[in-house]
């Protein structure tokens, strides 16, 4: 058999004609030609050449395009209209606010700190351990308005011309309302440091109270109304 395909290969390199230089084949020439070789090594050998020379039906095309995977991904894709924080990209970015109007700019925040009746006696005869829980949960909300920017990494340095918190007990379901004032003269809206105000100040409530109670609910954290920039003003 091995002398025999040496036979067949002397024979097809003396008959056969060189291919004219240069030329180029497509894939359709190829497939034609692989036939026929294969047509004729069945002829003299009594049996098809092996699956590599002939090609795995498995294997692509030469014609075929490499497929790239994206992983669900569209580079291309924009953001949904209104995210100001996000760009073309679907990257976070800080907003470019130099082009902005300088307006006075007011907002009012406001959440629930729900007690219980225990919690709530305690608080109202100001017999908690730590002391007391109205006055130092509103120091806590004026100082963490003034450190919004850096709690809220996407938030701009603004100067605070105002921050007021108040906290009342309301003896109807045992809680304490908080209620946050931001006012500034800028270029942005001070929302955030509103609502920074009254979330702190109902996180300093429950640190001051946790002790007597772990079932203490912070809820209903909520911008209640906002005036002054392009969007003008607002109210729930």
């Amino acid at each position: 058999m091995q002398t025999q395909r040496l036979m067949f290969l002397r024979r097809f390199a003396t008959t056969s004609k060189p291919f004219p230089r240069p030329r180029f084949f497509s894939s359709h020439d190829i497939t034609k030609t692989i036939a026929e070789l294969n047509q004729e090594m069945e002829f003299v050998f009594g049996a098809p050449p092996p699956s590599s020379i002939s090609g795995s039906s498995d294997s692509p095309t030469l014609d075929q395009e490499p497929h790239l995977e994206t992983n669900g991904v569209n580079p291309e894709r924009v953001p949904p209209s209104g995210l100001t924080h996000v760009d073309g990209k679907g990257e976070a970015r800080m907003v470019d606010i130099s082009s902005k109007e300088i307006t006075k700019r007011v907002a009012l925040a406001s959440c629930k700190v729900v007690l219980g009746q225990k919690v709530f006696d305690l608080v109202s005869a100001n017999q908690m351990e730590k002391g007391d829980v109205l006055g130092v949960a509103k120091i806590a909300g004026v100082c963490a308005a003034k450190q919004t920017s850096n709690l809220i990494p996407l938030c701009h340095n603004i100067n605070l011309s105002r921050v007021h918190v108040d906290l009342d007990l309301n003896p109807r379901d045992f809680s304490i309302e908080v209620r946050g004032e931001a006012v500034s003269t800028g270029k942005t809206g001070v929302e955030m440091e509103a609502l920074t105000a009254v979330t702190v100040a109902g996180l300093t409530v429950y640190d001051m109270c946790k002790a007597a109670s772990k079932d203490i609910v912070i809820t209903d954290v909520r911008l209640e109304q906002k005036s002054g920039g392009k969007s003008g003003d607002w109210s729930r």
